[in-house]
């Protein structure tokens, strides 16, 4: 049955580097690779992805739903039989702590406008 084939992937990270290559069930969804991926990401990387929504996964330039199983987000013609997929990871960035922009916001308006007329 093609639900049971197993698919060989790797993930390819922002600097070239790799993770992977690994065998997988065609039915596993994206949700459960980027947890994967967390698992296994390099301790040595800054940046580190700390939950499923910090990583958008790339195949033959789509992004991957979370919801969908390899089978459902693969396209075979850009795929050579028997061969390793590679998938983009993408990281979200940090996002900056909220506290230190409500200061940044408060300090701007506070000082008004420093305009001068002449």
């Amino acid at each position: 049955m093609a639900g049971d084939e197993l698919v060989e992937l790797k993930f390819r990270l922002a600097d070239g580097s790799d993770i992977g290559p690994s065998k997988y069930n065609s039915s596993t969804t994206v949700t459960s690779l980027k947890e994967r991926i967390i698992a296994q990401w390099p301790k040595d990387k800054e940046n580190g992805p700390k939950s499923i929504n910090d990583i958008k996964l790339i195949n033959a330039g789509r992004i991957l739903e979370n919801n969908r199983t390899i089978a459902e987000s693969r396209l075979p013609l850009s795929e050579v039989p028997g061969g390793v997929i590679t998938m983009h990871v993408v990281v979200r960035p940090p996002l900056p702590d909220k506290n230190s922009d409500k200061l940044q916001d408060n300090s701007q308006k506070k000082g008004g406008c420093f305009c001068s007329i002449l």
